[in-house]
């Protein structure tokens, strides 16, 4: 029987996402100490507002809250969870704990969902803001690739079959362009956030009507301050206890939408890097196979491909919670909201981090494309000769002929530019 591991160590399972691949900034947004910390700064700003509406809350109260919002007794908020089965009220106990004279008016008025739902936010929040510059720097790298390059022809490819001459910065354009996308898909959704705000048990604000004693104008000033000092310019009009996880819809489907167009992009570089067209950037004392030295594989881009079709498929995950939430809310929201949130962002993170690292060390071979041009361009110019000879009166749908007797007889020419000069005359 396996020995049992302390979370963390080398004896228990760690998500790769945390422990090899995201950044320390994206992991530190989805870690539990942001989290709490973010809990408490929601507690406080709440007092804060019910306080400057006339609730009975001292400034006392409100300095002790300052003084420990970042004071967290972990393990005794875990002995809380288990003893209580709730982790926002274990950790109303802890916080109080520490500050004993604001205890009492600690989460006043609130449901679970005004730390749990507001925090969500505020880190999808601020996770698209650790992202959108990452997108925009491989982007300027790409254009640079892209600029340097322009004037470099290179075979095309439709069905990865011989096409047509495109330039090496030409279809680098086609990567930039899917990657404009996402960049403006990934701003818009940021921007579209709404704060959930203050809104009771089930979207109605009910307790915060019997604290204010039915002042109804109390009731939104105090949403619209909580929802100002979070940094929200909106909050939800319409709640049930939670947000609608329509929102989360959104923010997983313009990631997957990033992953796809980074799968594409790293399959590309991988097919070329086949061909000895481009590759990567390969370390000096990089090891490309334990048994076959020579070889120089795409490790980096085949990181990008598996990470991106993890983030593709977790877009399955909020579909399938928005369309089993009951009513106003059902919990099994929670356990799945945990895992797919915080791994879509650091998915996103690493696939980014690794594409900047591609974008900045490409190498292109344009020896080996201009060889690879010689051997396609006699059969290249047969588009040509059609078009010559339809302008000479003749019908374009001899394009049969050219390739059931044309096209053999080119072949044992090779590169002779002559046999389309002759076919012309």
């Amino acid at each position: 029987m396996a020995a049992s591991g302390d979370p963390g160590s080398a004896e228990s399972y760690r998500s790769p996402l945390a422990a090899r691949y995201a950044s320390r900034e994206m992991c530190f947004l989805f870690s539990d100490r942001y989290k709490f910390q973010t809990w408490r700064q929601l507690w406080l700003w709440l007092a804060e507002a019910e306080q400057t509406l006339g609730l009975p809350i001292t400034d006392e109260q409100i300095q002790e809250m300052k003084s420990n919002l970042n004071n967290i007794d972990f393990q005794m908020a875990a002995e809380e969870e288990k003893r209580l089965r709730h982790d926002v009220m274990a950790h109303v106990h802890t916080f109080g704990h520490c500050c004993p004279k604001a205890a009492g008016i600690i989460h006043l008025g609130a449901t679970s969902c005004y730390v749990g739902d507001n925090t969500d936010l505020i880190i999808l929040r601020n996770a698209f803001d650790l992202l959108l510059p990452k997108l925009a720097r491989v982007i300027s790298r790409l254009a640079d690739f892209a600029k340097d390059r322009a004037d470099l022809p290179t075979l095309g490819f439709t069905h990865f079959q011989p096409a047509q001459l495109t330039t090496v910065g030409k279809r680098c354009c086609l990567w930039i362009q899917d990657l404009c996308m996402d960049l403006q898909n990934l701003k818009r959704v940021r921007d579209e956030l709404r704060f959930r705000g203050v809104k009771g048990t089930t979207g109605t604000q009910a307790s915060f009507l019997q604290l204010f004693e039915g002042d109804h104008q109390k009731v939104e000033q105090l949403d619209k301050m909580v929802t100002e000092k979070a940094g929200f310019k909106r909050a939800f009009i319409i709640t049930g206890q939670t947000y609608t996880r329509k929102v989360d819809i959104e923010v997983l489907s313009v990631l997957a939408s990033l992953g796809a167009s980074v799968h594409k992009i790293c399959t590309d570089i991988r097919l070329l890097a086949n061909l000895k067209e481009m590759e990567e950037p390969f370390e000096k004392q990089q090891i490309g196979s334990s048994a076959m030295p020579y070889k120089r594989n795409p490790m980096r881009s085949e990181r990008c491909c598996s990470l991106a079709r993890h983030l593709m498929a977790l877009t399955m995950d909020p579909l399938q919670t928005a369309s089993v939430q009951w009513f106003e809310r059902t919990l099994d929201d929670s356990a799945n909201r945990r895992i797919c949130l915080a791994e879509a962002f650091l998915t996103a993170d690493t696939i980014l981090n690794t594409l900047q690292n591609i974008s900045e060390g490409l190498v292109v071979y344009p020896k080996v494309i201009e060889r690879r041009i010689r051997q396609e361009l006699p059969f290249m110019a047969t588009e040509n000769i059609i078009m010559a000879m339809v302008k000479a009166g003749g019908s374009r749908q001899v394009h049969r002929f050219l390739e059931e007797e044309v096209r053999p007889l080119l072949k044992p020419y090779g590169n002779e530019m002559a046999v389309k000069a002759e076919l012309c005359l």
